[in-house]
């Protein structure tokens, strides 16, 4: 019978190696999000807004923000609406109806008749494209997926989030109970023991 004998400190010394490599690979690229707070929801494209004009049901429609962020209104032609508060859209909206003389004193609301889907990617039973609902968690959509594949990572994702057009997308760690934003990427990962 051959007896191996390991000293104890080299076994600490190959046991920290190993968890400093697997601590930088999961910290490396990922960022944490801050939480979302209460602010105003601002328009992006592929949102669907509706457009109410009192008094004047032809200028009353829906509207699909289009990917360089303006939607296309009669009688106005290119509004700008990425990166608005849906108000914000209205007063533009109304104020734009009154100096050109279209309206005298417009009544204008608008209000998000479909937000900007979310993509939902990784170890889920049924990956791909889903509607956003407001107040919707990384575990609420991945309950729409079908819930996590027997070797996914359960307690975090990954996600992709552009919020705006002027600011690049940026990627960071969420949680189970993260509130995830239209157009948000979202990606499950797998086990690796």
């Amino acid at each position: 019978m051959i007896r191996k004998t390991c000293r104890p400190g080299i076994l600490h010394a190959i046991g920290a190696t190993a968890l400093l490599a697997l601590g930088s690979c999961a910290s490396g690229r990922e960022q944490s999000f801050a939480p979302v707070d209460g602010r105003a929801y601002h328009l992006g494209p592929g949102d669907q807004v509706r457009v109410i004009t009192y008094n004047d049901p032809q200028l009353s429609n829906t509207f699909t923000v289009s990917d360089n962020g303006n939607i296309d209104f009669p009688l106005l032609g290119v509004v700008p609406a990425a990166g608005s508060a849906p108000g914000a859209l209205a007063q533009r909206i109304a104020a734009d109806l009154a100096s050109k003389g279209i309206l005298y004193q417009p009544s204008v609301s608008v209000e998000i008749a479909q937000y900007r889907p979310i993509y939902i990617l990784g170890e889920v039973n049924h990956p791909g494209q889903y509607p956003y609902q407001p107040g919707m968690t990384m575990l609420t959509a991945v309950a729409l997926a079908g819930g996590f594949t027997y070797r996914a990572v359960t307690g975090h994702a990954t996600d992709v989030r552009h919020e705006d057009l002027a600011t690049p997308a940026h990627e960071g760690r969420i949680s189970r109970e993260t509130v995830l934003l239209p157009g948000d990427v979202v990606t499950v990962e797998e086990r690796f023991f």
